[in-house]
Formats: C-alpha cells, structure tokens, sequence
C-alpha cells in the first residue's frame, strides 16, 4: 500500500504548559515521543471529503477532521511538525495500535470491538444513514422507495438498515449493490437505481465531486446514527486526557461549530461546491455535553 506523507510546521504560539506539567512527560507515552521526536505523525483519508481528503497534485491534506486534528496539535504540541500519513479503513487500526500514527484523523467509527484496540477521543461527528436523490424527485421517505431499485455499496451499515427498515415498514426496497462509492453512486447518475444510501456526510462528499453537484439532494429519515471520532493508541490516558481537553474547549468557545460551518455549509475544494449539510440535532447536544460514547450506545 501507498503511504503519501508530507510535513508542516505549525506555527502556533499556544503553550503546553497549559495542559500542566505532568501532560507532557508521561514516560512511554505519545507525548513524550512526540516531544524526544520532534513531530507527531497524523493518520488522514485520500478520498473522504469533507472529513478527511488530498487535493492538487500535491496531495495538500485537509478536511473537518484534519482540520481538527491540526487545531488540536497546536495546542498540545505546538512545536512539533505535523507529518501526514494517508490510511486506510483496513489499516487504521494497526497503524494507531504500533503507534506509527500518533492521531487519526479520518472518519472512523468509534464502537465497543475498536475500543478493545484503541482509544476514542470524544466524538465530533455522528454519521447518520439517509439517502441521495436526484434534485427534480418527489421522494422525501424511504416508504416512497416502496418497489423501487436503491443503490448500497458493498459492507456499508446500509445494507443492513435497509433490510431492516424494509422488514419493520413493510416495504419492498431491492438494493443492488456496488463494490465502491462511486459505482453505487453511478447507479443514481444513469437511472439504475431511485436512490442511494449510505451515510450523509459521505453521500455529501460524492455528491459534491460528481459531474453536477446540484442536480441530486439528501433526504430521507435517519436509518442509523454513528459517532465519529478522533482516535489514538489505547492506555495512553495522559494523551487522551490532552486530546479532549482541547477539542472540549473548541466546544465551548464555539471553534468546532465553526470549522463545521467551514466545510459542510461553504464552498470545498476542488470544486467550491457547498454540501449545504446542516449541523444534525445530535451533534448540538454533543458539543454542548461531549463524551466518547460507542456507537451500541447509539444503537439501544
């Protein structure tokens, strides 16, 4: 696999003695390395806009979640250089594990079986599954799918929520299913399919890089919700205390509600397309009250 990384310098004047002394010499811990180090080596996404995405040749990393991730090494290791590691899905978690990454950053789901491996820092993104449509549809409901073709990618949670809601509703919704985003999302483009569903932040990401952004929206109730987080090497507490504690006060002073603005209501890269996807209820009442919860605790 493909490793791309690059390094940064952030210039920061925040002090870590703000986080106490006993936060940044734990022995063994990512502070610690990351202060004998020099830098601190962040896990991002290739191609998970808005979260977590490379763009231009040069593979400039950005996103919600890398962006939080920045804001929070400035203030926890203000001196340190930033290199970006691209991951991916299947290799996060060992990555974060052997600590080659200190942070990631992409859009992981935070749950009870990864949290036997790492550590979740309190969550700033729950992923809700709805659907894509095209702008100029009438359907507003998964029950309007009724008989209608809808299009899934392969191993997403939505399959199974479909199945679900289809058996709870007494609906009928045949799903084809592609191998990838993409090709589920070419499903809806050429007509195959009424629908697509998958999780919105990443149906907003589709959506915005297709050949025309405005010709499809998101609607439709919310089949599932998943908490997203920040993640780290597990029984690191020191660390993880410092993570959350600086991603809380972004909370509090308003920082992470506008970095959301920044790139879910105004226009990305490449394209300057707005996802034009309002901050859910859900996240509100998380950055007014955090935690770390899993996503079972969604679920019940």
């Amino acid at each position: 696999m493909r490793l791309m990384t690059a390094n940064i310098t952030l210039a920061c004047t925040a002090l870590l003695a703000a986080f106490g002394a006993q936060a940044q010499t734990a022995p063994g811990g990512t502070l610690d390395k990351v202060q004998k180090s020099g830098k601190v080596v962040i896990g991002v996404r290739e191609s998970s806009a808005p979260m977590a995405y490379a763009i231009g040749a040069n593979h400039r990393f950005a996103g919600y979640h890398v962006e939080l991730c920045e804001k929070v090494l400035a203030q926890v290791a203000p001196s340190a250089k930033i290199e970006y590691m691209a991951i991916t899905a299947q290799n996060t978690m060992p990555l974060v594990q052997n600590g080659t990454v200190d942070l990631g950053c992409g859009p992981t789901t935070n749950n009870l079986s990864r949290q036997k491996l790492v550590s979740f820092a309190v969550t700033t993104y729950v992923s809700q599954v709805r659907m894509a449509v095209r702008a100029d549809s009438p359907v507003t409901s998964f029950k309007q799918l009724d008989g209608k073709t809808v299009a899934a990618s392969t191993g997403t949670t939505a399959v199974q929520l479909l199945r679900k809601f289809g058996h709870e509703n007494n609906v009928k919704l045949p799903t084809q299913l592609g191998k990838d985003h993409f090709e589920s999302f070419l499903m809806l483009e050429s007509g195959r399919a009424d629908a697509f569903v998958l999780d919105d932040n990443l149906l907003a990401g589709v959506l915005a890089n297709s050949k025309d952004p405005k010709g499809y929206k998101i609607v439709g109730e919310v089949l599932g919700s998943e908490p997203i987080a920040l993640l780290m090497r597990k029984d690191d507490p020191t660390f993880k205390k410092a993570v959350d504690d600086a991603l809380m006060r972004m909370m509090k002073s308003g920082e992470v509600a506008k970095v959301y603005d920044k790139w879910f209501m105004q226009p990305i890269p490449p394209k300057e397309m707005p996802l034009n996807l309002p901050m859910s209820d859900t996240l509100k009442q998380l950055l007014q009250n955090p935690n770390d919860k899993p996503l079972e605790a969604y679920a019940s």
